[in-house]
Formats: structure tokens, sequence, C-alpha cells
């Protein structure tokens, strides 16, 4: 996906969160935030991938400030809190087990940002909320289809808490008889889950748990490793989890993959991609 005027001040927005969770040397915030305005200047233009141009600023901010992994302490309270409130939205899923309460259950854990709740916050009354939401575009029909002829599903992962939520999804999906291969980030980039997160919140119980080869915003597909590719490629039945992998897939060819698209659509340049509102839940087949 090709970014839009919007994307400028989220970019610096996500600038300013790393680098405040990077160091805390006013000096160099000055000095690296000047080098972000550079490569902005230099390379912010409409015909210009999201992701490339996300991982390339979050890239210096590494380099300069020399944190590999400015959100290793959200990471680890992400996976906590959404761990805690696991077993409520276990009960919720007792009262209706359908395939499509597991699909909205796994993309309010896209709209939940576990950084910022805190254990006095009313999780089980947002997620209560977001499961009388209909799905805007609710391809589960062709889902649950794809559920029972493919053999295996590639499962690329998103942010961490998250990916606890995604768990009850992978046990439903196991339930269908499939082989699960889990794809993770390689480095640290965002909150995005990487192995460590991963095994912690207990995805290996479900699948393999492979790495993309990279530490990119969302996918890139010019970053994968050859490894990954070979995964990818040997895979028909694709499930991408969150915006961040819809703006790197939308820009390969996917017309020999069973992909499905989950996610929340946070932000107006995702929802005039896709044709939906702000907000919006959405399945979808691509």
């Amino acid at each position: 996906m090709k970014i839009s005027y919007e994307c400028g001040p989220c970019f610096l927005r996500q600038a300013r969160e790393a680098l405040d969770l990077s160091t805390d040397d006013e000096a160099l915030k000055m000095e690296v935030i000047g080098d972000i305005f550079k490569y902005l200047s230099e390379n912010f233009a409409q015909d210009t991938n999201s992701n490339s141009t996300g991982s390339a600023m979050h890239a210096i901010i590494k380099q300069k400030t020399g944190c590999e992994d400015p959100y290793y302490a959200e990471k680890i309270e992400s996976n906590r809190l959404a761990l805690k409130y696991l077993d409520d939205v276990k009960k919720i899923l007792d009262d209706d087990d359908s395939l499509e309460n597991y699909v909205k259950i796994a993309i309010i854990g896209n709209i939940l940002d576990f950084g910022a709740f805190t254990l006095d916050d009313d999780i089980e009354s947002v997620i209560k909320t977001s499961l009388k939401k209909d799905l805007t575009v609710k391809d589960i029909d062709e889902f649950e289809n794809s559920l029972k002829t493919q053999d295996k599903v590639l499962y690329l992962v998103d942010n961490t808490g998250e990916i606890v939520f995604d768990k009850l999804l992978l046990g439903k999906i196991k339930e269908y008889g499939l082989e699960i291969t889990i794809a993770v980030k390689s480095v640290p980039i965002l909150n995005d889950a990487c192995m460590k997160e991963a095994l912690d919140a207990g995805l290996d119980e479900f699948g393999e748990i492979v790495e993309i080869g990279a530490g990119t915003v969302g996918y890139v597909d010019s970053e994968i490793s050859d490894e990954f590719r070979e995964i990818f490629n040997s895979h028909e039945f694709i499930i991408s989890k969150g915006m961040g992998n819809y703006e790197g897939l939308t820009e390969i060819d996917l017309s020999d993959k069973d992909i499905y698209f989950m996610l929340c659509a946070k932000c107006n340049t995702i929802s005039r991609d896709i044709g939906v509102n702000l907000h919006d839940m959405l399945l979808f087949k691509k």
C-alpha cells in the first residue's frame, strides 16, 4: 500500500514515541529527529510504500540511539495483561463458540492496545461491546470452507498482547485438522511479536513458530529471508493479522493465494484503501 499525506504526522508520532523509549538524552533526540526530518523530506512521496518508509525511519532511531528494542518492557506488559484476561474471554466464548466469534476475538485483540491499559480498566466490557458489533466485511463462509478444504495454513501474527487472543482462534483452527505455521518478526520493531514474545504467550502449543528473517514494519517482501520465502510460497492458505501486514502484502501478487486479512481499520488511509469506515472490523478474502 502507498502512503498518503496523513502518514506523515503518523510517522513523526511513532518517531517521538520510539525516541522517548530509546533514550533520555535530549540532545540526541534533537539530532535523531533532525535526521528523520531529512530522511522524510527526501523519501516521503505518493508512490512510496508505507512499510518500507516506516522501517527505514525506525532503523535510523535504532542505529543512532543504540537501543535495539525500544518497546521491550511494553511488550512484556502487553502479553501479561492479555494473559490475565484470557480466561474471561474463554468464558464469553462458552456462550457462543461460533467460528465468527473466534474471528471477532482475534480482531478485538488487534483493536486493544494492551500497553495502554491498566489493571483497573474494564477490558472485559470493551471485549463484550466489541463482540456485539458486526464484522463490516465478513467472508466467514469462505474462510470456513478454506479451513475445511486446506491441509495447512500460514498465520502471520501482529502485535504482542494481541497474539494472546490469537491463541483462541489458533485453537479453533486446530479443530479442523490443519497444520499451522506461525510467523513472527526476526528483529524487534515497534511492539510486534518476535520469537520470545510468541513463546512466552504459548503460541508453540498450536504449531511451529518461524521467523520471517526481518524486523520491518509489517510485511516487506524484499526484506524476508530465503527460508521464509520458501515457507510463504509453499502455503496457499494464509491468514494475515493487522494493518502492517495488509499494507505490505497488497504490494505483491497474491493471485495464487487463498489469503484472508483480519484487522480493524484504525486509520483513514487504510479505511480508504479497503473501502470501509474507520474502526470497522474486517475479515476479507483478497
